[in-house]
């Protein structure tokens, strides 16, 4: 799987070295042995590192086989860059934000059968559950949110774990299960 993992930042030094801003998914035990893929003129171009040395958590200094020049260095400042990842080891791990897009059914705990009375105002609803979609993902450490758009209207609800009854990856579908009037609450 390829997935953007980092920017060309700036020129470092005079023999073609550049900084790198690196994206949380570039791989911690990363080796000069995988190049990184950039697209110039509309072609992906594989970057061999000759010299790569992490800076902190999020930064690193590269040169390049063949960008052995300041000139040559500069035409890929400002280029994102993409990575190679091994699905192998983390086939289980997923973000919420690969979520977005997935059709939810939304199912409140408790709730009461006899729905169908205010499906006209809250959007589809059968039997206490409402359909609707994952349209956003807010991430935040402090309270992340799922943004629903059910029956037409946005809805946010908690991103946690304790929300989530299934996910259906292949089906793109996700089943929530939330305390009875959240979805009611900004209304």
């Amino acid at each position: 799987m390829i997935v953007p993992a980092g920017r060309i930042n700036k020129l470092f030094g005079t023999e073609g070295g550049v900084m790198l801003s690196l994206y949380p998914a570039f791989p911690e035990d990363f080796t000069t042995d995988t190049p990184l893929r950039v697209t110039i003129d509309a072609l992906e171009v594989p970057l061999w590192c000759e010299r790569f040395e992490r800076r902190g958590q999020s930064g690193a200094t590269a040169t390049f086989a063949d960008f052995d020049t300041e000139r040559r260095a500069q035409e890929l400042v400002g280029l994102e860059f993409r990575i190679e990842l091994n699905g192998e080891e983390d086939d289980d791990e997923f973000y919420l934000e690969d979520l977005i897009g997935f059709a939810v059914v939304a199912e409140e705990a408790g709730a009461s059968s006899g729905g169908a009375e205010t499906a006209a105002e809250t959007g589809p609803r059968v039997s206490g559950k409402f359909e609707g979609t994952l349209t956003d993902y807010y991430d935040s450490d402090a309270n992340p949110l799922f943004e629903l758009e059910i029956g037409g209207r946005q809805v946010l609800v908690p991103a946690v774990e304790e929300f989530i009854a299934r996910i259906d990856f292949e089906g793109r579908t996700m089943h929530l299960v939330l305390p009875e009037g959240l979805i009611d609450l900004d209304r």
